[in-house]
């Protein structure tokens, strides 16, 4: 039934249909416009539309160019255009808008309706719905999915690992433990003469991402910290957490060169990583400091020193990156 089929009190209906939709459509969030097809200007747009303008002019009578920056006027007015030439009544369309004086992105997804008064003439009647807040959920939700792929991926690499005895302890070495594999490595090095590398890495920032998250976000990326460092390094390297978001790594018998580009590959994996904490995600970046036996260091404290140093430019220099210690020249010296 249309509206001409309605009893002679239509207008009075009508007038009460309209209204009830009106409130329907406030409460839900939404905004509706009106404008006449053949210039574009507002005949009519409800109260959440010029509140959302935040224009002092009313907004009757005033095109989009006049109310809006003019690349939000030009995406609107494109899309306007499309609906009218379109060979069904109703189209549908996405906006991203830089909401001026509030510094955000604002995602509105939009439903025109052209209608036709009895004397030809067109109007563009336009539903808009604020999705910022829902798009946003859905990109977290599939960044937590990747995220759980991701872990399941290297939980069944790490049990492929185990079934063919590659394991690798479930927990990092305490330090001791793994000064000792250094210091093996190093006789290992000079018998065999062949190198290996130090690596330092320490969480970025990590006394404000404690102030700002708590004390269980922080334990919360050093536990990512570590699965990342074991699906990011082959079985028989050495793994450790030296100290509150501070770690090493021993790669046996590679040099700088090959160290730099599996550790960047660890880098990018950090500063890639989504971590979810009660609900909420949140991202970390590390520095990595790197030296190797024998060509930057002589003696293990001097590859401790090399390493501390270089892990140290690499925060001074803003974090999130890899510096190498510098190659020592001369002559190896017997290891400490």
């Amino acid at each position: 039934m249309s509206l001409a089929d309605l009893p002679p009190d239509a207008a009075v209906a009508s007038a009460e249909l309209t209204a009830g939709l009106l409130d329907l459509i406030r409460v839900d969030g939404a905004m509706v416009t009106l404008k006449r097809a053949e210039d574009g200007r507002y005949l009519w747009a409800s109260p959440a539309w010029c509140d959302w303008v935040g224009d002092e002019r009313p907004v009757g009578g005033a095109s989009d160019l006049e109310l809006l920056p003019q690349a939000a006027a030009n995406a609107i007015q494109a899309a306007d255009l499309r609906a009218l030439a379109a060979a069904g009544p109703v189209s549908v369309d996405d906006h991203v808008f830089e909401q001026g004086g509030r510094d955000r992105r604002v995602e509105f997804h939009a439903v025109r309706r052209v209608l036709t008064e009895p004397d030809g003439e067109r109007r563009l009647l336009t539903l808009w719905r604020d999705v910022t807040v829902l798009r946003r959920e859905a990109q977290q939700l599939q960044q937590a999915l990747g995220q759980i792929e991701r872990q399941h991926q290297a939980l069944e690499a790490m049990r492929r690992q185990h079934e063919q005895g590659l394991d690798r302890p479930g927990e990092l070495f305490r330090r001791e433990h793994f000064e000792e594999h250094l210091r093996r490595e190093a006789a290992l090095s000079q018998r065999e003469h062949r190198e290996f590398a130090l690596v330092l890495l320490a969480i970025d920032r990590i006394e404000a991402l404690r102030q700002s998250r708590g004390e269980a976000a922080v334990q919360r990326v050093v536990e990512v910290m570590g699965h990342l460092m074991r699906t990011n390094t082959r079985a028989m390297d050495v793994l450790s957490q030296l100290g509150d978001g501070r770690f090493a790594i021993l790669l046996s018998g590679v040099g700088l060169a090959t160290a730099h580009a599996r550790m960047e590959h660890l880098r990018r994996a950090c500063a890639t990583q989504v971590v979810v904490q009660d609900g909420q995600s949140l991202g970390f970046e590390v520095s990595i400091g790197i030296a190797s036996f024998p060509h930057t260091a002589a003696s293990l404290s001097e590859l401790s020193q090399a390493a501390v140093r270089a892990l140290g430019d690499a925060r001074l220099r803003g974090g999130n990156r890899i510096a190498l210690a510098s190659i020592r020249l001369g002559e190896a010296v017997p290891i400490e």
